[in-house]
């Protein structure tokens, strides 16, 4: 395990196909708490447990305040340095100065949208119109979804609040009042069925988003990258390991260890958006 900048640097530029896996700390220079923590603790439920199928069909309106709280964070912030500093390593010709001839995919377990609000605002800078985006492996925050399962309709929301019924009670949240009442009736509901609808995230115990495609970037991949996560949550947090495992490197940067320190090769403690420019320098 080393913290050898130069030596990383080195292993950057001769890598051709790297993967990016990052986390919430990513976002917290922000102003968003991690998932986890005394910051992702809601009331006396933690994140955990409302962001489950089951909490939902039994708390239709709590899981809605949750993430309409949630809502309400991220529409009042921007993305920080270390959002910025990662993507323009996807841009293939600001890439080519650092990792020559290399192949660069950014895997997110966020929802916030940030990475993807960063990239979005650096192509516009270089003037560069077909980069792939980042991929949102926990779905996107601002999804709105059906819940009937012969409708189809999803669409991306950015209403402030989502639904009148959910107005203020992010500031009561804040407060540390009591849950407010919600009716079900009176929570988001499709436009096309008229069904509830829920947010389009993926859930504890569902499938993350184009799973299959993220294991085989990480069975290719010599280098993977890992930025602002614990590594807890599966299967994101075998990514790493099925690099280390094929003979790949891995890299953290995060403010401290977590679980799967001991698969890293190199070791870059401290906040990402102070640790990822200092290394990387773009």
């Amino acid at each position: 395990m080393s913290s050898n900048v130069e030596e990383f640097r080195q292993i950057l530029s001769s890598s051709e196909k790297i993967i990016v896996l990052s986390g919430a700390g990513l976002s917290v220079a922000s102003g968003i708490p991690t998932f986890r923590g005394s910051g992702g603790l809601w009331r006396k439920y933690d994140s955990a447990s409302l962001a489950t199928p089951s909490a939902f069909a039994e708390n239709q309106a709590r899981v809605w305040q949750f993430f309409h709280y949630r809502r309400e964070q991220v529409l009042n912030v921007a993305p920080n340095a270390a959002h910025y500093i990662l993507a323009p390593l996807t841009i293939p010709r600001i890439r080519q100065s650092i990792s020559p001839n290399s192949k660069f995919t950014h895997i997110t377990q966020n929802v916030d949208g940030l990475c993807t609000r960063a990239l979005e605002e650096t192509m516009k800078d270089y003037h560069e119109t077909d980069v792939p985006y980042p991929i949102e492996m926990h779905g996107r925050l601002f999804d709105v979804v059906c819940t009937a399962h012969d409708c189809d309709f999803r669409e991306t929301n950015y209403n402030s609040p989502i639904c009148p019924a959910l107005k203020g009670t992010e500031l009561v949240f804040g407060a540390g009042g009591p849950e407010p009442m919600v009716r079900r009736s009176d929570l988001p509901r499709c436009p096309k069925c008229g069904q509830l609808c829920r947010p389009g995230v993926v859930w504890f115990g569902e499938r993350p988003h184009r799973i299959y495609e993220i294991m085989r970037l990480a069975d290719e991949a010599d280098l993977c990258i890992i930025v602002g996560t614990s590594a807890v949550v599966q299967p994101a947090s075998k990514i790493g390991g099925r690099v280390k495992a094929r003979g790949g490197k891995v890299a953290l940067f995060n403010v401290e260890l977590g679980n799967h320190a001991d698969e890293a090769d190199f070791v870059f403690l401290g906040p990402c958006e102070q640790s990822l420019t200092e290394v990387l320098g773009i």
